[in-house]
């Protein structure tokens, strides 16, 4: 039986100040879901909420998987229930080699009850599965030897992301912006790992502004964020559209909440 994430009626503040007001989305395993939204509109904001950020609290409604409510658990946990997080500006580590690293994570994934100190998976295993997907991804066997993301260019930090993915295999994969900043040919390397790790027992929902990183992963499903809500839902088109045309047909579709963008961005401004 097929996983399910549903978001329900999702209200997020961050500071005091509500950025999601009243998010509703399901996706299930095998799905791939696309949103997309001009600048600060909240698309971020859902994806670290969906994840357990500390900073981004959840002020109402729920987040489910497969029945069980996730809201109040902790990053680590719902990490253990099968959410994947891939960072628009993926984190460095020095001192911390990319192969311990993913040791541990994918140790504390397959085995949720393994307290710090106990076994890790055994490093035959562990070496195998690891090879196995740096010559998926492309990636030269020294990489793992560097420390996570110290001095790595932008391209070999989101090709890191897609490494994690693929050690950990999650029920849902969440990449926020992951072609950001990126030029044609990392996009593509980047693309083409996700379109090799989607499948039936992943559900996967890309954040992104262009439909770039869409062309080689077509989504069954596109939302479009505005004013923290999602207003509409279309499949691949709709991405098209929005590539050809921007954000101005969905706001004119929607001109109360456009004034409200509006007012808020107004505000934002008042305030610097």
């Amino acid at each position: 039986m097929s996983s399910t994430l549903r978001i329900e009626n999702l209200h997020v503040a961050v500071d005091g100040k509500e950025i999601l007001k009243g998010v509703d989305l399901t996706i299930r395993q095998g799905e791939v879901h696309a949103l997309m939204g001009p600048n600060g509109s909240g698309k971020s904001t859902l994806a670290y909420a969906l994840v357990g950020h500390p900073k981004y609290e959840v002020t109402e409604g729920r987040i489910l998987l497969d029945g069980e409510d996730l809201t109040s658990l902790d990053p680590c946990e719902r990490a253990r229930r099968g959410l994947f997080l891939a960072f628009q500006y993926p984190v460095t580590i020095p001192g911390v080699r990319v192969a311990d690293f993913l040791r541990h994570a994918v140790s504390n994934i397959r085995n949720p009850d393994r307290k710090e100190g106990e076994e890790l998976i055994p490093m035959r295993e562990f070496r195998k599965e690891l090879r196995h997907w740096m010559q998926e991804l492309g990636m030269d066997p020294s990489f793992a030897t560097r420390y996570l993301n110290d001095g790595f260019s932008g391209g070999e930090k989101k090709r890191m992301e897609i490494l994690q993915l693929a050690m950990l295999h999650p029920k849902f994969a969440i990449l926020d912006e992951t072609d950001s900043g990126l030029d044609s040919d990392a996009v593509r390397v980047v693309s083409e790992g996700l379109r090799k790790l989607a499948g039936p027992d992943m559900g996967v929902l890309i954040i992104t502004h262009h439909e770039r990183l869409l062309e080689m992963n077509p989504p069954q499903f596109v939302h479009v964020m505005l004013a923290g809500r999602i207003v509409e839902t279309g499949d691949a088109a709709l991405a098209h559209e929005l590539h050809e045309k921007g954000y101005e047909p969905v706001r004119q579709r929607h001109p109360d909440i456009a004034a409200e963008e509006t007012a808020e961005q107004a505000a934002t401004a008042g305030a610097e």
